[in-house]
């Protein structure tokens, strides 16, 4: 490893371990806050035993299951969607008023009416999930589909280009940093959509699992449970990250 990127990686690590010293060393101060702040070391143990028992993998694989389902089906909707309307300015037209009046609603704004359409079950988080990716995604596929530079797309019609090779090899290739950074964002947002969902309605989930814990007052399992959603917000986005430099770093 360079020296430079040992030293990055030291300065990134310092202010996280500072803190959760920190943390330890008012936790342990404070013994009568101690049920409402319990010490680093004890939400660890915590944890082991939460996964030893197959409690907490149990309510984290059907958060997993319904992120990916509800992400996937929603991003790729979104993506096909955003293409369809960025390269054809009659169907944008034509739908861009109801768009403009969908996007601005929360995800979880949808929840109550999704209740009495789907009712309580694996449709009802999947759902807002779908709903959490679909118009950002589409949105940012639209605006990364318009942005392109129109000499580009006139320089390959020059050249001949049918109008699929201009969208496959020009427009798409151009568009994804706007496609990717839609992903990225709405990535971390699906688990923390889905973490209010389960909290309302799912009686499984790391949400659920929360509001469980806060009836009994164990805010060493709430603490669990953040540091879980913490993890897979990061881990998505970063694997977005990865994806998009795989793809997009030879052309920028």
């Amino acid at each position: 490893m360079k020296p430079l990127r040992r030293l990055s990686l030291v300065w990134s690590i310092v202010p996280v371990a500072l803190f959760l010293l920190f943390w330890e060393i008012i936790a342990r101060c404070c013994v009568d806050t101690r049920s409402l702040l319990p010490p680093f070391s004890t939400v660890i143990l915590e944890f082991r035993d939460l996964m030893a028992d197959g409690t907490l993998l149990h309510h984290f694989t059907k958060s997993l299951g319904r992120v990916l389902t509800g992400f996937a089906t929603g991003s790729l909707a979104g993506i096909l969607t955003g293409v369809i309307l960025g390269w054809r300015q009659t169907v944008n037209r034509a739908f861009h008023p109801i768009i403009s009046l969908l996007l601005p609603i929360p995800a979880l704004g949808w929840l109550p009416i999704f209740m009495l359409w789907f009712g309580i079950g694996e449709l009802l988080p999947i759902a807002i999930i779908f709903v959490c990716s679909f118009f950002p995604v589409l949105y940012n596929t639209i605006t990364g589909i318009r942005s392109v530079d129109r000499d580009f797309i006139n320089v390959a019609k020059t050249l001949g280009a049918s109008e699929s090779t201009i969208l496959l090899s020009v427009l798409l290739p151009l568009a994804l940093p706007n496609i990717f950074t839609g992903l990225r964002l709405e990535s971390g947002m699906a688990w923390r959509v889905i973490i209010a969902a389960e909290m309302v309605a799912i009686p499984t989930g790391i949400g659920a699992l929360m509001m469980k814990a806060e009836s009994l007052i164990r805010v060493d399992i709430v603490i669990v449970c953040l540091m879980v959603l913490s993890i897979m917000c990061f881990c998505f986005e970063r694997f977005f990250i990865y994806l998009e430099q795989k793809m997009t770093g030879r052309w920028f």
